[in-house]
């Protein structure tokens, strides 16, 4: 019997991420949030009081926090990552369009233009990723007590504490955006998706595969 040809994308349906770039998001995800439930059982007094061994929570919290880099570290192999890295690091005219089309609640056909990702997309990717760096830095400092002087210790507990409860809120904001696009949460779990979708959600990334 002939081995069975590798499936591709449905009828009427795009490729838009890789297996790598479906992976490295999820085992981000798993890890962050991790980092935000154990910091819930650490700093919330209502959830505090569930724990017994506050230690191992401390553990698993440090260990999960070191690790969120290492995923899109070892996704980097993938040509397709680093290809979509760089779409997320570039922001034209097209994003500021969207930007003020955002701000106006202009809904439009084609008041909000957006490549492969969109302006919101594209921000919230740059800000989430320093926030990681800063939280691992801070992190590090406050686990490791005898590499920094006390005042330095004191100043990245209080913008560790600060920055992740604002980034909670951007995450559940994320979270919320996703749960109401079934199409964009299906694209990252199947790797395709629908043309119909994609023309009207990104325009000029399906205008650039029909060219």
């Amino acid at each position: 019997m002939s081995p069975r040809p590798e499936s591709g994308p449905a009828a009427g349906r795009l490729p838009r991420f890789s297996r790598a770039e479906r992976w490295a998001h999820r085992a981000t995800a798993v890890l962050m949030g991790v980092c935000v439930l154990t910091a819930a059982f650490l700093y919330l007094p209502l959830f505090a009081e569930l724990v017994g061994r506050r230690a191992l929570v401390v553990t698993v919290h440090e260990w999960s926090g070191v690790a969120l880099p290492v995923p899109v570290l070892i996704g980097l192999g993938s040509r397709a990552l680093r290809a979509d890295l760089g779409l997320l690091n570039r922001f034209g005219p097209h994003d500021t369009r969207w930007l003020r089309a955002v701000l106006r609640r202009d809904k439009r056909p084609g008041a909000r233009p957006a490549h492969k990702f969109n302006a919101g997309q594209k921000l919230f990717a740059s800000w989430t990723a320093g926030a990681t760096l800063v939280m691992l830095g801070t992190g590090l400092m406050m686990w490791f007590t005898h590499l920094t002087p006390l005042t330095w210790r004191t100043s990245a507990t209080f913008v560790h504490d600060w920055l992740a409860l604002t980034l909670g809120i951007v995450l559940a904001g994320h979270i919320g955006m996703a749960l109401g696009d079934p199409e964009a949460r299906r694209g990252m779990r199947t790797g395709s998706v629908g043309e119909e979708w994609a023309a009207r959600e990104h325009s000029l990334w399906t205008g650039d595969l029909d060219a």
